[in-house]
């Protein structure tokens, strides 16, 4: 039997990290966090989008991918087996994206302990797991807290199959890859700084690229097609949206200044627990396999900083500022500019940043990594209050489905103001009502049968109307009128009908119009 004295120093310290493994802090703390109040905002249109494509048999699901949302036609398919297992309730669609986002933080973790140490690795996860951005696309049903986990797990590799190359290693690399261009196209620009990371390793790298190649093509040349419709309300980018990205990033602006200030000074100071300089630079592919360093007596951490190390640091700066850089010149010339396709990128903001952290004693990093907290909490709060942006701008869509509810007769129809806008009314009905909501008399095709998010109407509205007696209309915005605010045909074919009762919520207006007797 081997006692503690006969065991080596380096055995000691492998078995003492595996009892306390670097990730399991981070992925509880953003299990909690993320969790809570996971059901308490209603799902906004972006996620009544996922649930409609979601729920609908396999072969209308190909249709939409054929005609809007070619690039997230894999996240949709993912979902679609989600909900058949789960079902479609609120936490039920958004409870993978927390589980994602807490391996992410989890696996933000091992790449911190890998390139800057084990304390490093546990502040820059507990950093990623208090962030406003973590909750918020944790608690979305979008491919966000996805695209996220696949990010680091594909950074994770590439740093294992530098360090220790091998068919198996490069294997996993080009898979997670590949299924990051699946499941979020703008990911695929993190390439743009694994490419810095690569140097002797260019050719092997290239290879494990083409896979991701091989199923990125067909989503881009689809999406290429579907863009003026897809992301027809996306501004053309501007210089001053970057000054806000940290912001974005993080879901809050003094957060996002807080931990981009912590990074750069991270960066430029890598902390005091970092690994040996060979061991660093194996995981460039610098040093042989067998090359050695001294290291201190303290708990095996190496005294003072090293050129890998620095580097380091600045190439997970380097997995920020390049997507952002390419997406912002993209922006410049197409409709892509949207900040929260870079969500991906916060981890490697928060691995400098715990590096930093890890320099100092643990009573000062904690108190940091309280404070992200605490600013934060204004932006947790408001997030699970509305997903809509901005918080003003709520739309109401379970208070205007229980107004129709609780007044409705068999044989009410309902109208919707306008089909050609991102609110999304009638999915936000059909998802509160189900089957129990009124008839959509203007329908002549539904979504599914469409292939589209939009039902196509009936080009003689009052047509459609006859032998209705009662209709509900729903419109955006506050409306005082809301008749005089649809368009001119079905305007006129409501002329036959008064207006018995009139409420507005958040964002909608709902009438009940009825004939006369």
């Amino acid at each position: 039997m081997v006692g503690g004295s006969d065991v080596p120093g380096g055995w000691r310290e492998r078995i003492r990290r595996a009892g306390r493994p670097v990730w399991l802090w981070p992925t509880l703390l953003t299990l909690a966090v993320a969790s809570a109040g996971i059901g308490r905002a209603q799902p906004w249109r972006d996620e009544l989008a996922t649930w409609s494509a979601a729920t609908r048999p396999l072969p209308d699901l190909a249709r939409l991918a054929a005609t809007v949302d070619a690039t997230l036609a894999p996240y949709y398919l993912l979902t679609h087996g989600q909900v058949a297992v789960l079902g479609d309730s609120v936490t039920a669609l958004r409870a993978p994206s927390v589980l994602a986002m807490a391996g992410a933080a989890g696996l933000t973790a091992v790449l911190g302990e890998r390139l800057f140490g084990v304390r490093a690795g546990r502040w820059g996860g507990l950093l990623f797991a208090v962030l406003p951005s973590t909750s918020r696309y944790g608690q979305e049903a979008r491919p966000y807290a996805l695209a996220t986990l696949l990010a680091v797990a594909a950074t994770v590799l590439l740093v294992a199959a530098l360090r220790r190359p091998g068919r198996g290693r490069w294997a996993a690399y080009a898979g997670v890859v590949a299924t990051l261009g699946l499941a979020h196209l703008v990911a695929l620009t993190l390439l743009a700084a694994h490419a810095l990371a690569v140097r002797g390793a260019v050719r092997r790298w290239l290879l494990a690229l083409l896979p991701a190649t091989a199923v990125s093509i067909p989503l881009v040349l689809l999406a290429r097609g579907q863009q003026s419709r897809q992301l027809s309300w996306v501004d053309p980018a501007r210089l001053g949206d970057l000054a806000g990205l940290p912001g974005s990033l993080t879901a809050s602006a003094v957060v996002g200044g807080l931990l981009v200030g912590l990074a750069v000074v991270g960066a430029a100071r890598p902390a005091g627990d970092a690994p040996s300089g060979a061991d660093a630079l194996r995981a460039v592919g610098g040093a042989p396999a067998d090359a050695g360093t001294p290291r201190s007596a303290v708990g095996g951490r190496t005294a003072g900083r090293t050129t890998a190390d620095r580097r380091w640091g600045w190439l997970m700066l380097a997995a920020v500022a390049a997507p952002a850089a390419l997406l912002f010149a993209a922006g410049l010339v197409t409709a892509v500019w949207v900040p929260r396709y870079l969500v991906f990128t916060t981890p490697f903001l928060c691995l400098p940043a715990g590096a930093l952290l890890a320099s100092v004693r643990p009573g000062p990093a904690l108190a940091v990594v309280g404070l992200t907290a605490v600013l934060g909490v204004p932006a947790q709060l408001d997030l699970r209050r509305t997903h809509d942006w901005p918080r003003s701008a709520q739309v109401d869509y379970r208070a205007a489905a229980r107004i129709v509810a609780a007044g409705q007769r068999p044989g009410d129809g309902v109208v919707y103001g306008s089909r050609d806008g991102f609110l999304f009314l009638d999915l936000g009905l059909a998802y509160h009502l189900g089957d129990e909501r009124p008839r959509d008399v203007l329908a002549v095709r539904d979504p599914r049968r469409a292939g589209d998010l939009r039902a196509t109407e009936c080009a003689q509205p009052a047509r459609c109307l006859a032998g209705v007696d009662r209709v509900w209309l729903v419109v955006a915005g506050n409306r005082a009128d809301p008749v005089a605010a649809l368009p001119t045909a079905k305007r006129e074919a409501l002329d036959g009908f008064a207006t018995t009762d009139r409420a507005t919520v958040p964002g909608i207006t709902v009438a009940l119009l009825a004939r006369p007797r």
